[in-house]
């Protein structure tokens, strides 16, 4: 019996108020068809991400965290796809992935910007490995690491981007006052609310003076799906694109007013 099997029998015979109990079986229920149609996904086409920004690269088989059918279709965190598309014009020279997870970003930020020096960090070895696995599949090298604390921002100079999603560590690392580089590199954070961040616009807030701020919501996505979900039910191509989300988790993107210059050519 797998993890979200166990997980969903307990959830079935435990005590506790009906509706959210429901709530959490349906939601183990649909994280189980969700991975039955990875398997097959993957079975039939392979791991290679088959559309959005980072088109082409070859992935891996198993997310480190969350969901992967999204990733494969190239739609995942689709809301953000028009910033990366835009990150040309900011000339970055490091990119800081801090939440790395299996690589997804760090790895296709360095298949689109080759000269790009990509720092990707994530406190679980298990990311780590995956990460640095991928960027060997792909052919490419990229730092990895573990903890990032708001001291270690001070090392990067120039032309930076702070790419992070730390599942609520945000508010304890993005802090001006212990890192004051931060006031001169842009920032995509992820937004967690809960009992470390009741307020998810208290990390924005502290931005307000020396960036320019946008908070983008998570958007359903709607990619043309491969031939193989054609005739699937219309609950399978919703699970398809599903990334598994429990609330609400928005992005800031924050870009810093006194960004420093581009070399000349």
């Amino acid at each position: 019996m797998s993890s979200i099997d166990d997980a969903l029998h307990k959830e079935l015979n435990s005590g506790g108020a009906q509706i959210p109990r429901l709530n959490r079986a349906l939601r183990l229920l649909a994280k189980h068809r969700s991975m039955l149609l990875q398997n097959e996904l993957v079975k039939n086409l392979g791991i290679e991400v088959l559309g959005g920004p980072f088109k082409g690269m070859k992935f891996i088989e198993n997310s480190a965290e969350g969901c992967h059918i999204p990733k494969l279709l190239g739609c995942y965190e689709c809301e953000l796809h028009g910033f990366i598309a835009s990150m040309t014009r900011r000339q970055y020279q490091t990119v800081l992935n801090i939440g790395c997870a299996e690589g997804y970003y760090a790895v296709g930020f360095k298949r689109l910007f080759s000269d790009l020096r990509v720092i990707a960090r994530d406190t679980d070895i298990r990311a780590q490995n995956a990460c640095s696995e991928l960027a060997r599949r792909n052919g490419l090298e990229i730092e990895t690491g573990g903890q990032f604390a708001p001291e270690d921002f001070s090392a990067f100079a120039g032309r930076t981007l702070v790419w992070c999603d730390i599942e609520g560590g945000e508010l304890a690392l993005l802090d001006p006052q212990k890192a004051p580089a931060l006031a001169h590199m842009d920032i995509v954070v992820e937004l967690h609310p809960g009992p470390a961040m009741p307020n998810v616009t208290e990390v924005p807030e502290r931005f307000r003076n020396t960036h320019e701020i946008s908070i983008v919501r998570q958007q359903m996505a709607r990619p043309e799906l491969p031939a193989l979900f054609h005739n699937a039910s219309h609950l399978d191509q919703l699970l398809a694109v599903w990334e598994w989300r429990s609330s609400p988790t928005p992005w800031a993107i924050m870009i810093a007013k006194n960004f420093p210059a581009a070399a000349s050519s």
